[in-house]
């Protein structure tokens, strides 16, 4: 009875040990017997030095001791032949050491009715040829390419997943020198769904890891071939409706800014000018014509008295 209470105890330990990221790693148990059993005071024995070393500690070659950066890139290009562009782009992966990760090839449809191939691919290179890609890739592009780079640090979590790695792979050593201990078959059997739980979790972590290491090694890159002739401007018989409209539209803007133009010289300048320059006139003028409006109604005054 005590042996199976201090089993559970210290099944219980194991499952919240490898649990907790941030926990230390648990010690190997020690003192283990086909005879004897197993000692609990064996097991709750603190981790040796060499064991508890973290990967900054163990030395500058280190994995987890490098940035690990992800690198992403989207272009739009436009180009006379996409299908020429999108086997280029092709080669260009297999050249570099990368791969095509997609492709497409697609017709089409203009606004004056034509078709035309349209292409899209995603390649991965890697990172240290992440530019030199890119640079080779615009230089098709018949026009200004649209480019759209994103980086991600993912240092702490690459971190955080060794050390939750480390943990669990800690658990699964511990769980399997108690079930090989275990003599009842109850023990075994509940040890043994504890080990495929860990060993689970382990391999989630593992394929975390390992797409961190793969995208930060080699750079996704999409590119969007756009055909010329689509975004050439539209012709009818010779005549180009955009190239009127346009046309039209800097006419109208140039009527009103000329019209404002002129408001502004009128309201600013203009009539100041016209008050100083008749304001004088008008007040003299109105002098005149009151003194001479008084002088005339004298004399008829005189005469009727």
């Amino acid at each position: 009875m005590y042996r199976s209470i201090l089993f559970a105890l210290v099944l219980f330990a194991l499952v919240l040990s490898a649990c907790s990221p941030a926990a230390s790693p648990f010690p190997e148990i020690g003192g283990l017997s086909s005879k004897e059993g197993w000692s609990l005071d064996a097991a709750m024995e603190p981790p040796s030095a060499d064991y508890a070393r973290s990967p900054e500690e163990a030395g500058e070659g280190s994995v987890s001791q490098e940035r690990i950066v992800i690198k992403e890139a989207t272009l739009e290009i436009v180009v006379k032949d996409p299908p020429q562009t999108l086997n280029m782009i092709t080669k260009l992966a297999d050249e570099m050491g990368g791969y095509v990760v997609n492709a497409n090839l697609h017709q089409t449809r203009t606004i004056s009715g034509e078709e035309h191939p349209r292409a899209s691919i995603t390649i991965r290179v890697p990172s240290s040829m992440f530019d030199e890609a890119l640079g080779l890739i615009e230089a098709e592009s018949d026009r200004l390419p649209v480019r759209n780079v994103n980086s991600q640090d993912v240092t702490s979590e690459y971190r955080d997943l060794q050390s939750r790695l480390r943990n669990q792979e800690a658990a699964e050593n511990q769980l399997i020198r108690i079930m090989e201990s275990a003599s009842k078959t109850e023990d075994v059997l509940n040890v043994h769904r504890e080990l495929t739980n860990i060993r689970e979790q382990i391999e989630l972590i593992k394929g975390k890891i390992q797409f961190y290491e793969q995208s930060s090694q080699l750079s996704a890159i999409r590119v969007e071939i756009i055909p010329k002739e689509s975004v050439l401007p539209v012709t009818i018989a010779g005549w180009q409706p955009v190239g009127v409209v346009r046309d039209a539209v800097q006419s109208l803007v140039n009527t009103l800014q000329f019209l404002a133009t002129t408001l502004i010289w009128i309201v600013i300048y203009l009539i100041p000018v016209l008050l100083v320059i008749f304001l004088p006139f008008y007040v003299i003028a109105r002098l005149l014509f009151r003194w001479h409006t008084q002088r005339k109604s004298k004399p008829g005054t005189q005469s009727t008295s």
